[in-house]
């Protein structure tokens, strides 16, 4: 791996993009790194038209882009996002079709890891607003891990062996998933309903004792409507939801790993009957358990 602080060159890549790529529901456009001293121009000359960006003008992409600042501090603004600071952990996604203007502080200059990609894949988390217009900043932290996933995409981009697009595209997916689970976690700073929470969690898949949701966060000292709050906050579900999906999933491991009966399970997962139990697991998953386990096996 690259020294990330102090690397030897900078690297830019345009990949070849087939109709077959196309199929795979995400390619690559663009990947590399360009590390901007303080007091030297911003940015590199070497792009072509359509990727230049002018202090002046800002640009519009036909693609999304990920700009990850590892190092110094700058500004960033767009149509939908206010002129605002950014500084060294700060992840940028930039959308298609949209202006959008960003550059080094002249004091501090930058480190700049990019990949452009587009595709339906990121147009449906886009639609479904796991990410969107208005918060295109995102402050995740200066990672390792994320460095050498963008510093993987530049060796893929440096070699273009057969089946380079499926590789790279599903390395923006984890760039991405990396994002949202960093930004998500570290969204809830507060460490008191962070252990709470985790500690629910935990409790919620112990199935040796049953309780409800007032009872659970009435354990875990926390007032059942802030309980519920907090944890939906946490996880993008409410706490009644969770537990029935740990259920679920423990009748699923049951059903295939387990000479148990259908009634055996069901009170295992206190459910008050077998066929209370039944209705439960065909609602979620269009089959009986009986039926479930016939296809497992």
């Amino acid at each position: 791996m690259k020294n990330n602080e102090s690397p030897i060159k900078d690297e830019l890549h345009y990949l070849t993009i087939t109709g077959n790529d196309e199929k795979w529901g995400i390619v690559v456009t663009t990947v590399g790194y360009q590390f901007i001293p303080p007091k030297s121009q911003y940015p590199l000359s070497e792009h072509p038209d359509k990727y230049r960006l002018t202090q002046k003008k800002g640009r519009i992409l036909n693609e999304y882009q990920l700009i990850y600042i590892t190092k110094g501090s700058g500004y960033f603004t767009s149509d939908s996002c206010p002129k605002q600071p950014i500084h060294a952990g700060t992840m940028l996604l930039l959308f298609p079709g949209e202006w959008h203007n960003y550059h080094p502080d002249n004091e501090t200059g930058w480190n700049e890891y990019w990949v452009g990609f587009r595709g339906e894949h990121i147009d449906k988390r886009v639609n479904n607003r796991f990410f969107c217009k208005e918060e295109p900043v995102h402050q995740i932290g200066v990672s390792a891990g994320i460095i050498s996933l963008y510093e993987e995409l530049l060796n893929i981009a440096s070699q273009e062996r057969l089946g380079h697009q499926q590789m790279a595209s599903s390395i923006v997916l984890h760039i991405l998933g990396s994002m949202y689970y960093k930004e998500k976690n570290n969204s809830l700073t507060n460490s008191f309903y962070l252990d709470k929470i985790n500690e629910a969690k935990l409790l919620m898949k112990d199935f040796s004792r049953t309780f409800t949701i007032e009872e659970l966060a009435a354990q875990i000292g926390i007032g059942y409507s802030k309980f519920r709050k907090v944890f939906k906050e946490h996880t993008g579900i409410a706490p009644a939801q969770y537990y029935l999906q740990q259920r679920l999933l423990k009748a699923k491991e049951l059903l295939s790993s387990s000479a148990l009966t259908i009634a055996e399970i069901a009170y295992m997962l206190h459910f008050e009957s077998p066929g209370q139990f039944s209705i439960f697991f065909k609602r979620k998953e269009g089959i009986s358990p009986t039926e479930f386990r016939k296809t497992i096996h």
